[in-house]
């Protein structure tokens, strides 16, 4: 079985149509449909259904989906192992990371890193806690940079604690205090990210005995920030995600003071690839700074 075939259909599957996955693997939509076709009939199954509005796995497709990731996992494997071996260090890396370290922290040390070790393609994806591990599972992701909360199903180095803030609007009653008790946010509507599924932040609320109001769930900090900024509640954030967030709204520390510890998960680090493990290296020396 081709490598390219398998790499069409999933990404079929991931961009959710044939013209998406032409653009990112750099064929022409004929070409996909063709991969798509052969592999199809190399199978005796059929695996995408086509509408006008893009395609989806059939069942067959949606069974064989994993055996296909895992397929290309162990192709990246070999290939890893060879260059290491080698000496050189050629390859893919692909990192999972909240979108507040995918802004703050990783461009340096991809910079960095690639200085060293040109020959790594490195692939960011900006996810939530939830993403991430969907990447670990679908073999996608080699580490995942986010803050840690349990349950915590894979291996775990953390890396640096991190302020939370709370964020008010400029108008509101404690803008301009020193610091803002927690419990003050079941006094306002509060707003909560990672679709109201953030679960680091629950854990302080629920710590310090706080029930606020969640009127809103946003995906990320800036959503949530630009409705503070709009006066539509307040929210709890930690310090790297605001860092530049500074006009219109007011970040004030917690009383009692609250951290997260951002850190790096990994679904193993004893079998991580060496490129891998030589860039978890580049970020710990990099918060080390």
């Amino acid at each position: 079985m081709e490598n390219n075939k398998c790499k069409a259909f999933i990404e079929c599957i991931e961009r959710g149509s044939i013209s998406a996955a032409a653009d990112s693997l750099g064929y022409t939509p004929s070409a996909i449909s063709q991969l798509i076709t052969s592999l199809e009939k190399e199978l005796g199954l059929k695996l995408l259904v086509r509408s006008q509005k893009g395609v989806k796995p059939t069942s067959e497709g949606e069974t064989l989906l994993p055996a296909f990731r895992s397929y290309i996992a162990k192709e990246q494997d070999i290939y890893h192992i060879a260059s290491e071996l080698k000496g050189v260090v050629k390859g893919n890396l692909s990192i999972a990371a909240y979108p507040s370290v995918a802004t703050n922290w990783l461009p340096e040390i991809v910079r960095r890193f690639k200085s060293e070790y040109p020959g790594i393609h490195i692939n960011i994806r900006e996810s939530i806690r939830e993403n991430m591990f969907q990447n670990f599972e679908q073999n996608t992701a080699d580490m995942g940079i986010m803050v840690y909360s349990e349950p915590m199903p894979y291996e775990w180095i953390p890396l640096i604690e991190i302020p939370v803030l709370a964020a008010l609007p400029e108008d509101h009653p404690f803008a301009k205090a020193d610091k803002f008790p927690i419990k003050e946010c079941e006094n306002s509507d509060f707003i909560l990210g990672s679709w109201g599924r953030e679960i680091e932040i629950l854990n302080i609320l629920e710590k310090n005995d706080t029930h606020p109001d969640i009127k809103y769930t946003t995906y990320d900090t800036p959503a949530t920030l630009a409705m503070v900024r709009m006066g539509l509640g307040i929210s709890l954030v930690n310090e790297l995600s605001a860092r530049y967030w500074n006009e219109h709204l007011v970040k004030l520390p917690l009383d009692p003071p609250q951290t997260v510890t951002f850190g790096v998960a990994v679904p193993s680090r004893e079998h991580m690839t060496n490129a891998a493990k030589k860039f978890l290296q580049f970020a710990i020396d990099f918060i080390e700074e």
